[in-house]
């Protein structure tokens, strides 16, 4: 097991280039908060919530059912260019796809030019998925700097979430309706958004300082974030909060390097998490790469079994899908290798793995993450099962997208 001196110094040594990842108007009857939302030592913690399974049993490899749990960035504006990405999904091999407006490592065009080519492309990605299991098409369209489908390349102009939390909820959840309905357009199904980390720290480089969360009252951003939930769900858009157990009073980015939280942070940055997930607003929860000692003295907040599991799922009960910050940042792989990394995620209950392919891109990052989880199993480190609980998560929000609620 890493100390947390060796997680740190990995990760310091760092200097990897900035990513944005791949992170009712009000809640009426919200229970009231407990004075602790953080398990006590001497509790009995409540059984992890079991999810409901697939409506239409499934029959899936092994490699398949892994393949439902990576949400992998790709390249290519065509499906010609995107015919290795395409041939995955065709197998049943690759889940999920993230779009990214740019390329990091060249800064060229990743997946989006304009309206009409980006429609193309994911809709025949989409086609070639197997029609159990439809394809999963996420982004960060959040509003304001990160918007994914901008301006730039032809989609409407958004507001930010700071921006929309100075104002009405009302107007947030209309706002977000507009943005639901580009979404929809384009073909994404999953919106990684909205941020409901608390603006605590106002210099906090890759929260505040880009306007990204809807402020830092806990209330308002409750407000907010489920209004804007409601908004995009009006669409058929699913949503993913992030970035859990909050990084809104960091002073450093997770993506150039470890952030440790643990003198700054408090129990206040999980009250939009466990409200949310009290409401059943949120369709998916999305992690950070913090480090808080008070939480885990060992491990960032994803490849944590005492934060995700002990906290999100059995303290706050949140039984949906668990989403994990991109596993390629540096100051994960640097501290633990890639493999390491995908191992302790999926012990601490994350269920979909999210690689970005955008800090280094890696053409055969799917099959290399597939031989790598298949190899766990193999060797009895990660039971069958414990894939199994991810699938019937992944699947259950897979057959809401498939058959939405009336909006």
């Amino acid at each position: 097991m890493l100390s947390r001196r060796r997680f740190l110094v990995g990760g310091l040594s760092l200097a990897t280039a900035a990513l944005v990842a791949a992170c009712e108007s009000a809640i009426r009857s919200l229970t009231p908060a407990p004075s602790s939302l953080l398990p006590s030592p001497s509790a009995t913690p409540t059984p992890t919530p079991t999810p409901e399974p697939s409506p239409t049993p499934i029959e899936m490899s092994l490699r398949q059912k892994i393949g439902q749990m990576l949400l992998v960035g790709f390249r290519g504006l065509t499906i010609e260019e995107a015919e290795p990405t395409r041939a995955l999904i065709a197998s049943g091999e690759l889940g999920g796809v993230l779009l990214f407006s740019v390329d990091q490592p060249t800064g060229g065009l990743r997946n989006i030019e304009s309206p009409e080519q980006l429609q193309a492309l994911v809709s025949e990605l989409a086609a070639a998925a197997p029609p159990d299991a439809l394809l999963l098409v996420a982004t960060d369209q959040e509003g304001g700097e990160v918007a994914r489908l901008s301006p730039k390349h032809g989609f409407p102009a958004t507001p930010s979430a700071a921006e929309m939390g100075a104002g009405d909820p009302g107007m947030t959840s209309q706002t977000a309706r507009q943005m639901a309905q580009t979404l929809a357009t384009a073909g994404v199904t999953l919106n990684l958004a909205p941020v409901v980390d608390l603006a605590i720290n106002p210099d906090n480089p890759i929260i505040a300082a880009l306007d990204r969360s809807f402020s830092a009252d806990p209330d308002v951003v409750i407000s907010h974030a489920t209004a804007f939930i409601e908004g995009m769900h009006g669409i058929g858009i699913r949503c993913s909060g992030k970035h859990f157990p909050g990084q809104g009073s960091a002073t450093g980015d997770t993506h150039l390097g470890v952030v440790d939280v643990t003198d700054v942070w408090t129990e206040q940055e999980l009250e939009p998490f466990a409200a949310l997930s009290r409401s059943g607003a949120a369709d998916a929860i999305l992690t950070a790469h913090i480090f808080n000692a008070t939480l885990d003295p060992e491990h960032p907040a994803t490849l944590s079994q005492p934060t995700v599991t002990g906290i999100l799922r059995e303290r706050l009960g949140f039984d949906r899908v668990v989403i994990s910050d991109d596993l390629q940042m540096g100051a994960i792989t640097d501290a633990y290798g890639y493999e390491e990394a995908v191992a302790l995620a999926i012990e601490a209950g994350i269920d979909v793995l999210l690689i970005a392919n955008q800090i280094v891109y890696e053409a055969d990052v799917v099959e290399r993450t597939l031989d790598i989880v298949e190899g766990l199993v193999g060797s009895g480190r990660i039971d069958e099962a414990r894939i199994q609980s991810s699938v019937d998560r992944i699947l259950r929000l897979k057959n809401e997208i498939a058959t939405p609620s009336p909006g």
